[in-house]
């Protein structure tokens, strides 16, 4: 049979995404089609290469051997098609290089700037104009509520669980960590301080809906058994208000290490380890589902999954 004709890049994307481990459910939510749908485009690439790519049982699809050969060629040719379509953008007149962007306060602060930079840059060398970038930093109930009104093309939220109606792509991963001032008694411990002690602490805390406090209160109903935090010893609308805080003799505090880097570097705050619980959490590019990306939000959604080395196959 004739391949004269590219083959169907959605296609080869859910047999990406099977292959790097998601079911064809999630695969195919993924690229915005219904798993039936899914299903007919993989099954018509395997009609036209004359090679079963998937073992579909009632246990799902799983990538044959000639199926994973095939996903690992694909990479290239997604990496291509995405990078095309970078380029395609820049080609587009001055009112598609708007775009409206909102992250949680801790990737606002220290991410999203350095994503920023970058990008304009990328795009000065290629001789292109600088993009109109409006970024709203709120904490991740608001992040979420922004996109779901289309106040915001994207959004980028530090939670581990994101709602059922929001796309999601991982770009990263950030760490959260116990921090007290040196002269708390924490701060001399000889050993990991044990989980159930730090839950049964009130912590120095953002508000709710904040992602950091999210994710930490989720990382402990994970435990077995799961253990739920204490009421706040005080709750403040900033990490910078946290730091100074803690580091002035207020209750410890669980943050990202990302905002605490040059604190603990300096010894104004001093990290506690923690037994028994998994303070990572993934940092998410999310968008509404079954909105399709175009212009410079499209861009600069590649751009940050190439600096994070997350494209292709998140």
């Amino acid at each position: 049979m004739s391949l004269s004709a590219p083959p169907d890049l959605i296609a080869l994307r859910l047999l990406v995404d099977i292959a790097d481990g998601a079911s064809l459910t999630v695969a195919a939510r993924r690229q915005g089609f219904t798993q039936q749908a899914a299903s007919s485009r993989v099954a018509a690439l395997e009609r036209r290469l004359g090679v079963t790519l998937l073992e579909r049982s009632t246990r799902g699809a799983t990538p044959t051997a000639s199926g994973r050969v095939v996903a690992g060629w694909a990479l290239d040719v997604l990496d291509a098609a995405d990078r095309l379509a970078v380029s395609l953008g820049t080609l587009r007149a001055d009112a598609q290089l708007a775009v409206r962007i909102a992250a949680s306060m801790t990737v606002a602060e220290h991410l999203v700037p350095r994503w920023l930079t970058s990008w304009r840059a990328e795009r000065a060398a290629a001789g292109g104009a600088a993009p109109d970038v409006t970024l709203t930093a709120t904490n991740s109930a608001g992040v979420v509520d922004a996109v779901r009104r289309g106040d915001a093309a994207l959004g980028v939220l530090e939670t581990p669980r994101v709602p059922a109606d929001l796309e999601a792509r991982t770009v990263g991963h950030d760490e959260l960590v116990l921090v007290v001032a040196p002269g708390h008694p924490w701060a001399s411990l000889r050993g990991p301080l044990p989980a159930a002690e730090l839950a049964a602490t009130p912590l120095t805390s953002r508000e709710r809906g904040s992602g950091t406090r999210l994710a930490y209160e989720q990382a402990l109903e994970r435990l077995d058994p799961p253990l739920v935090a204490s009421a706040p010893a005080a709750e403040l609308p900033t990490a910078a208000a946290i730091r100074v805080t803690v580091a002035t003799g207020g209750a410890p505090a669980v943050m990202s290490r990302i905002a605490t880097a040059d604190d603990l570097a300096a010894g104004r705050l001093v990290e506690v380890a923690v037994t028994d619980v998994d303070l990572v959490r993934p940092l998410t590019l999310v968008k509404r589902r079954g909105t399709v990306l175009t212009g410079a939000a499209r861009e600069w959604a590649l751009h940050v999954m190439t600096v994070q080395g997350t494209l292709p196959g998140v």
